[in-house]
């Protein structure tokens, strides 16, 4: 098939009969050869001017790329600790700013609180409770032994011991929790020395990200201290046009904008922006202290396994039903229909992928006519 694009058209040329076939060969000879049915459509030269066709090559896409998206740079959910008061009480001292690295066990902040008071008191007086119970339950013990005392008595006194051991357990889990270590718990019990002053250290290595509180607040069991976060690696949240998600998979290379470590792809959203009509891509990228938590920047995700190759053609060119997408390919007697995946696109040109080459001639104009006499919506005498 050839065009000659230099010849003016005449306004009063009558398209000749224009038809789309599935393929050139008969529906049950491509059976008998097990090849997939492939639409045609036939028409002239003189009918292919007539219509404004034009053809020109596709061009190799010199990456394998998206074009630039925006992006995010976000701390992952797991590397984050929101540390709060294990107590109600007063912030009397704070060791840790915002920017600092702190490494854990690390004191963050002093608290003063008469709740903690409490909490040792009530430690303390469970273990007194725990120590008589048992030296009760060894008497009865023995007094059991040189038959002086009824088994059923022992019974008894095993209980009580029992229960003294449960409660003096639970108030060691309650300092525990309060922030206390066992070296310093064995100490109090030791010691019996009860203090106003709670420390609150840091759980994890990390940079402190927001501080909360200052010195002199009254806080609020549970009320937040700081946050800490390990920077890397960081999750880098891109916003891909929904036409191109379906080239993205969990494992493909992202490359952020001035920055020289790849990262990879861990999730593809199953949900759609429908503001933007964008759908989240989530990379993973190792951090070198260059990214930032929060600030924006331009991601490039591939696309092509081995054996693919990417072509750039302009947006005019791509027909689109749905969710699929194709284009007009120059055949002898017309145009074969070809089924693309769409890579990337930005205001005039997308980037595709599909069995095409650099000979090949693809329709960049007059496509309404083409794609109307495909889908029955147009005719011709």
């Amino acid at each position: 098939m050839r065009f000659d694009f230099d010849i003016g058209l005449r306004p009063t040329l009558r398209l000749g009969a224009a038809i789309v076939v599935l393929s050139l060969a008969s529906p049950a000879a491509a059976h008998a050869q097990g090849a997939p049915q492939q639409q045609r459509v036939q028409v002239t030269d003189a009918q292919a001017q007539s219509l404004g066709v034009r053809v020109a090559p596709p061009i190799a896409s010199p990456t394998d790329r998206t074009m630039a998206l925006p992006a995010r740079v976000v701390i992952p959910t797991g590397q984050l600790w929101v540390v709060t008061a294990p107590v109600a009480g007063m912030v009397v001292d704070l060791s840790a700013a915002r920017g600092d690295h702190v490494t854990r066990g690390q004191t963050l902040a002093t608290l003063q609180s008469p709740n903690f008071v409490s909490l040792q008191r009530e430690y303390l007086h469970a273990a007194a409770q725990e120590a008589l119970a048992m030296q009760q339950m060894r008497r009865d013990e023995l007094l059991v032994k040189d038959q002086a005392l009824a088994e059923r008595f022992l019974d008894a006194t095993r209980t009580a011991a029992r229960q003294a051991s449960i409660a003096v357990a639970e108030r060691r889990h309650m300092l525990r929790l309060s922030g206390m270590s066992d070296a310093e718990i064995a100490r109090l019990t030791s010691e019996a020395a009860i203090t106003a002053r709670l420390v609150v250290a840091a759980p994890e290595d990390g940079t402190v990200t927001e501080v909360d509180v200052s010195p002199g607040m009254r806080l609020d069991q549970s009320a937040p201290l700081l946050k800490i976060a390990q920077l890397s690696p960081v999750w880098v949240e891109i916003a891909v046009p929904t036409s191109g998600i379906r080239a993205i998979h969990p494992g493909a290379r992202v490359d952020v904008d001035g920055y020289d470590t790849p990262g990879r792809v861990v999730l593809v959203s199953e949900t759609t922006d429908p503001a933007t009509q964008t759908v989240m891509v989530r990379a993973e990228v190792p951090n070198t202290g260059a990214l930032r938590p929060g600030q924006t920047a331009a991601a490039r995700i591939g696309f092509l396994s081995a054996g693919q190759s990417a072509w750039e053609i302009p947006d005019t060119a791509l027909v689109r039903r749905g969710e699929a997408a194709s284009i007009f390919v120059a055949a002898t007697g017309g145009f074969r229909v070809v089924p693309v995946t769409v890579l990337a696109e930005d205001q005039n040109h997308v980037v595709v992928s599909g069995a095409i080459s650099g000979q090949d001639r693809i329709a960049t104009s007059g496509v309404s006519g083409l794609r109307g006499i495909l889908f029955g919506l147009g005719t011709a005498e």
